[in-house]
């Protein structure tokens, strides 16, 4: 499936952004491609928001620049490359009217196989890929900068990530039913119901599940949460807030409010908006379009 959300050039503007999901094989390691170029247009600010996948991004041109981080420890910085961690609060991106790459969202209990550490050493930072991958994250992206079209630069990647993945350290298998009974949920189950249907207590479930994630039960399921919010709030029917606040599980429409704030660094409103001038590579592309593809 491939989802094009534009495909222009006018006036010297380009404006391109095509999400897809990855071969077969590559769905139990990563959920989608997110490729996007735009020239000429008005310089943004956007936000990364929390979700729950990793972030795999390479540059194709210029570099992918962040004046904040979702740890306010790290200093802003430009990235050709950049892995990031589950977080719970967002990530501030600029511009100035040019960016292109590649955005490949990587589920959180693949990082062993594909990036041989547990996600939750990653967790809430940014790195430089070659940083955790060594040379394969630069020559990947030498590959995508000189591949025709974008049908071309996601095939090399299903072949690239193929040949990457290899079983390093088995996830224990708790922690990725408790993992997938989240998503399923969409972000529901207590971590008192998680912990009993695993057998183990519930501290020793968060140690874990935080070792391999990078959260905690609780953290995750307000991430999951959040996520499907955002999404369906950012789709082309956007519920009312109370409306959407009871489907996904919120006591309250205040509530709701006060989780945006907190994930997003804006009311729903206020960030609803907003969204249409940010740009859309960061966990954008294409809208809401991928709000089903998740596995």
């Amino acid at each position: 499936m491939t989802t094009q959300a534009t495909d222009a050039v006018d006036d010297g503007v380009v404006d391109e952004a095509v999400r897809v999901r990855p071969a077969t094989a590559l769905r139990p390691y990563v959920a989608w491609y997110a490729g996007y170029r735009q020239r000429g247009i008005a310089p943004a600010v956007h936000r990364g928001l929390p979700s729950p996948y990793l972030t795999f991004i390479l540059t194709l041109d210029e570099p992918l620049v962040i004046a904040g981080h979702p740890d306010p420890a790290q200093s802003p910085g430009a990235y050709r490359t950049l892995l990031g961690g589950l977080h719970t609060s967002p990530a501030l991106i600029t511009h100035e009217g040019r960016q292109s790459g590649v955005q490949i969202a990587v589920h959180p209990l693949a990082a062993r196989a594909l990036f041989g550490l547990p996600a939750g050493e990653l967790a809430g930072i940014d790195v430089p890929a070659e940083q955790v991958l060594g040379p394969f994250g630069p020559r990947l992206q030498e590959q995508l900068r000189a591949a025709r079209d974008w049908s071309e630069r996601f095939a090399l990647l299903d072949g690239a990530l193929l040949r990457a993945a290899r079983p390093s350290g088995a996830v224990p298998p708790e922690v990725g039913w408790a993992w997938r009974a989240l998503r399923r949920s969409g972000g529901a189950l207590p971590v008192a119901a998680l912990a009993r249907e695993t057998g183990w207590s519930a501290r020793h479930l968060q140690e874990r599940f935080r070792r391999e994630t990078g959260l905690t039960p609780k953290a995750a399921a307000r991430v999951i949460r959040f996520d499907r919010a955002r999404r369906l709030l950012a789709g082309p029917t956007p519920p009312r807030l109370a409306e959407l606040a009871a489907g996904c599980g919120y006591f309250d429409q205040a509530h709701l409010a006060r989780e945006f704030r907190a994930l997003a660094g804006a009311a729903p409103s206020t960030w609803l908006a907003a969204e249409g001038a940010e740009f859309r590579n960061v966990q954008g592309a294409a809208g809401g379009a991928g709000a089903g593809w998740e596995s």
